[in-house]
């Protein structure tokens, strides 16, 4: 269905040259790169929280006394229709770990493969070229 969607509003010549510019969009803006990024950084942020829920949660529920962290609560006291008003403040403070080190995580990755640089040599490298393309029509 989508290909004589395609077919019937875009013809010939007209979609070589569309199907070119999506292919130099896809790799002037990196879109490739981001897919990667984005499916390494899911697989690290769901192995940090693994780590966090099988390990450090349990640890710091057992230092404070109990099960894990992400089941500590307090109650308030309060309640309306029969039901306590509870604070899961072990869960927060979970999600708050989980959400500095998936962060930790990803900072030392950059940083370690020096991927912060290589954009860093691609821009100037961008602006090399238009310095030449310039230079060059003068």
């Amino acid at each position: 269905m989508i290909k004589s969607i395609v077919k019937d509003n875009i013809r010939g010549p007209e979609m070589n040259k569309q199907l070119k510019n999506f292919m130099d969009f896809v790799r002037e803006q990196g879109v490739v790169g981001l897919a990667v990024g984005l499916a390494v950084g899911t697989a690290a942020g769901a192995t940090v929280k693994s780590i966090v829920d099988g390990l450090i949660n349990p640890i710091v529920g057992f230092i404070l006394g109990g099960d894990s962290l992400a089941k500590k609560s307090w109650n308030t006291g309060l309640s309306n229709g029969g039901k306590d008003l509870v604070f899961q403040w072990g869960a927060i403070l979970s999600s708050i770990i989980t959400l500095l080190a998936v962060a930790a995580v990803i900072y030392y990755v950059v940083h370690g493969l020096k991927l912060d640089k290589l954009d860093k040599k691609k821009e100037i490298k961008e602006e090399v070229k238009k310095e030449v393309a310039k230079a060059t029509k003068k």
